[in-house]
Formats: structure tokens, C-alpha cells, sequence
């Protein structure tokens, strides 16, 4: 067994890489798919034109051009914000662990605060001034323990959690660019956030502005960057329900604050305790779940980073094994695979065993599909079909 070091990326890599990253259809799943295939980022981008008609597109894929992914670099070295590949050593461990990571993400601040164990913190927007004063001591109790404190920049309980917790380090993650902060009126927080040592995180291009849709995909980020998250005043149809189904997808403790049953607004938090969530009073209930799971010692956020290295190289995979496998699909195998899909996620298990094609050959054809916009992917290794490509 060799033990294989991690190497930086080269800047051409990371342009390449950011290429793919920003083209339609590609998504960290197609991302890792492709890189796997085709051994780089390079040889993705080329074979794309293809996969995308083969998997039935009504018009050309939109790829990313060298001049975009050229001035998205140049305005992030303006703003200082660097873009952290999947496997480099400023990429945070907890959240490279999780199905299918960022292949790249952008941070504002200070990396060294990934090397630290964090708990997330989410909670209503509309949050009472009780919810907010116990927040805020909750994660000034657990930041002193030595314990980050990951949210999302919103307002109410989000914003409690950082400020709780801004002298002994945060994080929050944003579900638009990173020069597009949300709420407006947290900007000064967001700022602070990074003079205090902390860091700001986010998948998305920078020009982003978040959309609805985009929240869920920062609540994944969230709940990965953490080893639990605690909800607080969370009505029964809240986002941070939502991040704590992932957080529990993703293998991570879910803890609640406990909220009057006639309050509508811990409605949801006390949904979540009903469900075998751990009840948080007090921060030592936190402590007591998560310390086991640490397994090495907290830095201050004040240690320097080490040196950014990237990840480990790309499988030498020859990129005709590919075209042989292409080769080896019949015409009708495709039809195969969308005939046992339907708008309700599907295991892709079942449908290996339903159309008895290899492993290989049907997520060949969901890459091919995917890339085209016809299908979705979902945790649990299910895919649906898109209404669209019906």
C-alpha cells in the first residue's frame, strides 16, 4: 500500500478545474465522474460536446471559456479570495469526507480555522430576542472550548451564532459569491468575521447573486463542515430542518434547543428532539457528544496555515477505456436506463438489477443523461428524471 502525498495544483489545473466546474449540467457528482474518466480536467472539457449529445441535449452544452474562469481568478486575487481544490491541504477535512464534495470551493479569511473541529449552528430568521441571547452564549461557551462555530450569514439565529462566537472563530458559508453577501445589512459582519481570523466559504461563482434554490446546497456545505449541528428556534417548515437532514445524511450528531410546545416557532426544534435529536441546554451537552469524536488535539485559529497543496493526482485511467466502454453500450441501452427512471429518485442499484446492464454501463449513461439536463441526482446514491427531458 503506497501512501501518496498531496500535491498542489498546478494554476493551469486550477483553471482547468474551474472551467469544468462552472460549465451547465456539472456538478460535483459529473465532476468526479469525469476526472475519474478521463484522468483530468482538460480531457473532461473536451469530451463534453460529446457525452452532452449523446445523452439526448436539445442544444449545445454551455462550457466555460478560458476568459471567464480567467477574470473570475483575477477578481478573486482583487477581493482575496483563493479557490481551495478537493484533497489540497487547505481543503477542510470534515467536508472532503461528505458524498460527493466541492471540487472547488472559495475562501475569504483564514484556512487554518478548517484544521479545527467545528459545530454548526442554524435557527430561525425571525427570532426572538430570548432565542438570540441564548445563542449567542452557546457559542461564545463552545468557541472557548475551542470549537468552531459554522452558520450561514442569515439573520436572526445565524447571525447570534457568529457574533457569539466571533473572537474565538467562525465560519460562515454563503450561498451566493462570495462578493455577493446575504442578508446586505451583515456585510460589516461578514468583514469582521474575517479580521477576527475566521473565514468565509462558498461554492457558487463569484457575481452570484443567491437564489432560493441555492440555500439547500449552502446547508450541505454547513452541516459538512461540521461534526453536529444544533438547530434553535426552528419552525415546523424551516431551512434549518433541511440542514439537519443532511446534517444526519452526511453521519453528523443533530442537537436542538427545546422550545415552549405552544410556540410555532420551535415548532420544527421540537419535531427534531421527538426524532432522537440530543436536547442542548447548555453547551456541555454539546461537548459531551461531539469530544469523543475529535481525535486530535484543537490549534488556536491563530496557527499559520501550512503550505496549500493539492490533491492527490488524478487516476491514470487511459482515456480509451472510456470508448471502449461507450463501445460496449447498444443503441437501445439508453432507452433501458429511462425506462426505469421516473420523477421519484430512484437507487441506482435498482436500476442496474432492473436493466441488467454493468455498474460501469449505467452510470455511463446517467453522466451522459445528466450532462444533457435530463436527470437529477440525489443523496443516497438516487437519480429522477427531470420533467424537461420527459
Amino acid at each position: 500500500m503506497t501512501d501518496r502525498q498531496p500535491r498542489r495544483l498546478s494554476d493551469r489545473q486550477r483553471l482547468a478545474w474551474l472551467r469544468l466546474i462552472r460549465s451547465d449540467n456539472v456538478g460535483p457528482s459529473s465532476f468526479r465522474q469525469l476526472i475519474s474518466r478521463f484522468g483530468s480536467a482538460d480531457a473532461a472539457l473536451d469530451a463534453l460536446p460529446g457525452l452532452t449529445r449523446r445523452g439526448g441535449a436539445t442544444k449545445p452544452l454551455k462550457i466555460a471559456s478560458v476568459s471567464e474562469a480567467e477574470r473570475e481568478l483575477e477578481l478573486a486575487e482583487r477581493l482575496g479570495v483563493r479557490f481551495i481544490a478537493v484533497g489540497e491541504s487547505d481543503y477542510p477535512v470534515l467536508l472532503q469526507q461528505v458524498d460527493n464534495p466541492p471540487p472547488l470551493i472559495a475562501v475569504k479569511g483564514s484556512p487554518a480555522i478548517f484544521q479545527r473541529p467545528g459545530v454548526a449552528i442554524v435557527g430561525g430568521r425571525a427570532a426572538t430576542a430570548n432565542g438570540m441571547r441564548f445563542t449567542r452564549s452557546l457559542a461564545y461557551d463552545l468557541g472557548s472550548a475551542g470549537l468552531t462555530i459554522v452558520s450561514g450569514l442569515a439573520r436572526g439565529i445565524d447571525t447570534a451564532a457568529h457574533g457569539g462566537s466571533i473572537k474565538t472563530g467562525t465560519i460562515a458559508v454563503f450561498a451566493g459569491g462570495l462578493d455577493r453577501p446575504y442578508p446586505p445589512q451583515n456585510v460589516a459582519l461578514a468583514d469582521d468575521i474575517v479580521a477576527q481570523g475566521g473565514a468565509l466559504v462558498s461554492e457558487m461563482p463569484l457575481g452570484w447573486s443567491p437564489r432560493a434554490i441555492d440555500f439547500p446546497r449552502r446547508n450541505r456545505l454547513i452541516a459538512g463542515l461540521a461534526y453536529g449541528l444544533i438547530v434553535v428556534e426552528a419552525a415546523q417548515r424551516s431551512g434549518s430542518l433541511i440542514s439537519a437532514r443532511l446534517a444526519g445524511e452526511q453521519g453528523r450528531l443533530v442537537f436542538a434547543v427545546p422550545g415552549s410546545p405552544i410556540d410555532k416557532q420551535s415548532a420544527g426544534s421540537n419535531g427534531l428532539l421527538k426524532d432522537g435529536a440530543t436536547m442542548v441546554t447548555e453547551a456541555d451537552d454539546v461537548l459531551r457528544a461531539i469530544t469523543p469524536l475529535i481525535d486530535q488535539p484543537m490549534p488556536p485559529i491563530s496557527t499559520p496555515p501550512r503550505r496549500n497543496t493539492p490533491p492527490p493526482a488524478a487516476t491514470d485511467e487511459d482515456p480509451a477505456l472510456f470508448e471502449s466502454e461507450r463501445d460496449g453500450l447498444q443503441d437501445d441501452d439508453q432507452s433501458r436506463v429511462l425506462e426505469s427512471l421516473s420523477s421519484v429518485p430512484t437507487d441506482i442499484d435498482e436500476i442496474v438489477r432492473h436493466t441488467q446492464l454493468s455498474t460501469a454501463q449505467v452510470q455511463l449513461v446517467l453522466l451522459e443523461l445528466q450532462l444533457a439536463g435530463r436527470i437529477e441526482r440525489h443523496s443516497g446514491n438516487a437519480v429522477s428524471l427531470l420533467e424537461a427531458g420527459v
